[in-house]
């Protein structure tokens, strides 16, 4: 097929025939009739959009299904309609699309195959993408980072394989993760579905997926035609998929709804071309060891295996840029094994001394708090040696968050004192104490 270029990545290219869609006519057929049904259209151009196929092959399907006694024209809709014919289900196309829906209650876009999938996401790879210095630091800028440690970072996105950020809490591992995100940058062709053997699963996910605007993407294109790609395609930013504690083994596989009989993609299948990001890996109910051994097939093969309701396996592209983040250390939580198999290692320590005034003094000027000198004594001197003078990036946003709390509710411009500090570090560290029942 040819490919046109749109922003970003290779686009695939509209079918030209009802066989370049590389499904079955009878699955075609029955997806166009329960979408009838269940839309109540009555137009092809109505049809057209609702399948997501150009309105031609559109209409060689609603012929197949007029020789077969399925459909019935109508004629026109009205004096005004031009010469638009319309549509209705015949008795037998009604109870062929209830027989159909029996069997699944999917309908809408027409699915791609998972083969055409599969050639899709190797032309846009995370692994495609180069990020620059200038690039990682963009997506970074609010961050204060040493520069050992972009130098850690760059290659490690670059590369595509796998990350494990780990260190004290609170020093930015979910904010780099973020903005590993935003530096991929562009973006890529989601399916709204995939077919293998028959079966249908949904792939694109509003929560995981941002649409990119339609007209934006045809600003900045090369070339604009009203079928520039596959409309069963959306084009999507990169996806990210983010979880924390409430990560289970079962989110990795096909989720199969015994009452609509359809399969809605795992986790991993919907993060295929961008991030799954795991925040405070070593909080789930799964071990984190089993976590890994999960990922160690995909990370190391770049395909996944998941299972029908048959029990028939099937290969799945594992396209996916997998950060792992956590508060313990490495060695606590996994074997040797496991540890080689995560490509990059990568320690996120809290600030020194002179970077953690840094970020506070960035801190307050965003927040317009203007900056006391014997406070600052204060809190280095008096607070800081009680934690034996452990810094992290969270004490600054918010020692000074609850110092403008208190100036706020007394109704006095912001300002910093050692005793508005005190009173914000009892809140950030209680008090050890027994406290009698």
């Amino acid at each position: 097929m040819n490919m046109q270029t749109t922003p970003g990545v290779l686009a695939p290219a509209p079918p030209k025939t009802l066989q370049d869609t590389g499904l079955s006519i009878v699955m075609m057929r029955d997806i166009l009739l329960k979408t009838i049904f269940r839309k109540n259209l009555e137009t092809v151009e109505e049809m057209s959009k609702a399948i997501c196929l150009t309105v031609p092959l559109t209409q060689q399907l609603v012929e197949i299904a007029r020789d077969q006694k399925l459909v019935e024209a109508q004629g026109t809709l009205h004096a005004g309609s031009g010469s638009e014919m319309t549509f209705q289900l015949s008795d037998a196309g009604k109870a062929r699309a209830l027989d159909a829906l029996s069997q699944s209650e999917y309908y809408g876009a027409l699915p791609v195959p998972l083969e055409m999938y599969k050639e899709q996401t190797e032309r846009q790879s995370v692994r495609n993408i180069q990020i620059t210095e200038d690039r990682l630091l963009g997506s970074m800028g609010h961050l204060i980072l040493p520069q050992h440690l972009l130098n850690h970072l760059g290659p490690a996105v670059s590369s595509g394989r796998s990350i494990l950020m780990y260190g004290p809490p609170g020093n930015g591992k979910s904010a780099i993760s973020n903005g590993i995100r935003d530096a991929l940058g562009d973006r890529i062709y989601i399916p709204q579905c995939i077919e293998y053997a028959g079966q249908v699963v949904t792939l694109y996910d509003p929560i995981v997926h941002t649409l990119v605007d339609e007209e934006e993407a045809a600003v900045s294109s090369l070339r604009r035609t009203d079928n520039r790609y596959d409309k069963r395609y959306l084009l999507c930013e990169r996806p990210t998929v983010m979880t924390g504690g409430e990560l289970s083994l079962s989110m990795l596989d096909l989720n199969y709804n015994a009452v609509s009989r359809t399969y809605q993609a795992s986790l991993q299948l919907k993060s295929t071309g961008g991030v799954f990001i795991v925040d405070d890996l070593g909080r789930q109910e799964e071990p984190p060891q089993a976590l890994i051994n999960r990922w160690i097939v995909p990370m190391e093969a770049g395909y996944d295996i998941l299972a029908l309701q048959s029990g028939e396996k099937f290969e799945v592209p594992f396209d996916t840029l997998v950060i792992f983040s956590t508060n313990f250390h490495p060695n606590e939580m996994f074997d040797g094994a496991a540890l080689r198999r995560i490509f990059y290692k990568i320690k996120i320590d809290g600030p020194t001394q002179e970077e953690f005034l840094k970020v506070f003094a960035m801190v307050a000027k965003k927040k317009n708090m203007p900056l006391d000198e014997e406070t600052l004594i204060h809190l280095l001197k008096v607070k800081y040696p009680t934690i034996d003078n452990i810094y992290a990036n969270y004490h600054a946003n918010f020692l000074i968050d609850q110092m403008i709390s208190v100036c706020e509710y007394e109704g006095s411009p912001n300002q910093m004192t050692p005793d508005l500090i005190d009173r914000a570090w009892a809140n950030m560290y209680v008090k050890d104490e027994v406290i009698k029942h």
